[in-house]
């Protein structure tokens, strides 16, 4: 088997080169989606049968709630590979994505408290669901200020990675809590074996917003990337010749 293509990913010039061509072809159908999506949602989508017009802040909520999860899986991946492979930029992209993560996962929090309070009758309560979605901003904030406390950017890479691995463990925990224990969030209506019990017209807007999101992390993800390895290869020559 070929692996150039692996190698290539280690040259922080190749990673640039191609993050710059790649952003324009994910933000531009993120935007699209997410604005179609939310107008789909907000007034095409009608009332839940139970929920009224509260349900309507699932379109921000759920997205916003699978992206954190997602992007922590993607962070880690991109740390354990660093790590064992010594890539940096393998490293860059795990940094480039705690930001991002702790954001969607701050957006998941605040949405659900406010969707809460009308359906629950709080904006808090201390169940599984929460309480794991909460130590993940925790882990996302660790993550960061573990980086930004080692001045040596090696030694930064490697405690972070661990960190990012370990913290692997509480994304099953959000994943299934609502199955493992007693918990009165609202049990999965798309993600799950069977057929989603949502109907089309509701799961449609839902399903192109997740799209549009998981787009916009990309898009998002690869700036990151190419100022995050501009500023570890800022005394390369490639670098030099690119700003001029």
């Amino acid at each position: 088997m070929d692996w150039t293509w692996f190698h290539r990913l280690a040259s922080p010039p190749h990673i640039y080169r191609v993050a710059g061509t790649l952003t324009p072809w994910f933000a531009w159908p993120a935007g699209l989606l997410i604005v179609s999506a939310l107008y789909a949602g907000l007034f095409l989508a009608p009332p839940d049968y139970q929920q009224g017009e509260g349900f309507r802040m699932i379109y921000v909520h759920a997205p916003s709630a699978w992206l954190s999860v997602m992007i922590y899986g993607v962070m880690a991946t991109a740390a354990a590979v660093g790590l064992i492979w010594r890539m940096k930029v393998a490293h860059a992209a795990a940094a480039s994505c705690a930001a991002i993560g702790a954001s969607f996962t701050f957006v998941s929090l605040v949405t659900g408290m406010l969707w809460g309070k009308p359906m629950w009758g709080t904006y808090w309560v201390w169940d599984p669901r929460l309480t794991a979605q909460l130590v993940l901003l925790f882990l996302y904030l660790g993550y960061m200020a573990l980086r930004s406390g080692i001045d040596d950017l090696g030694r930064a890479d490697r405690a972070s990675a661990v960190l990012a691995i370990i913290g692997v463990v509480n994304l099953p925990i959000i994943r299934y809590s609502v199955e493992w224990w007693n918990s009165i969030h609202q049990a999965p209506s798309v993600m799950k074996m069977e057929r989603p019990s949502m109907p089309f017209d509701m799961l449609a807007p839902l399903l192109m917003m997740l799209l549009g999101f998981t787009l916009m992390f990309a898009a998002v993800m690869l700036v990151r990337v190419r100022a995050e390895v501009l500023r570890r290869e800022r005394g390369a020559s490639w670098v030099k010749e690119v700003v001029s």
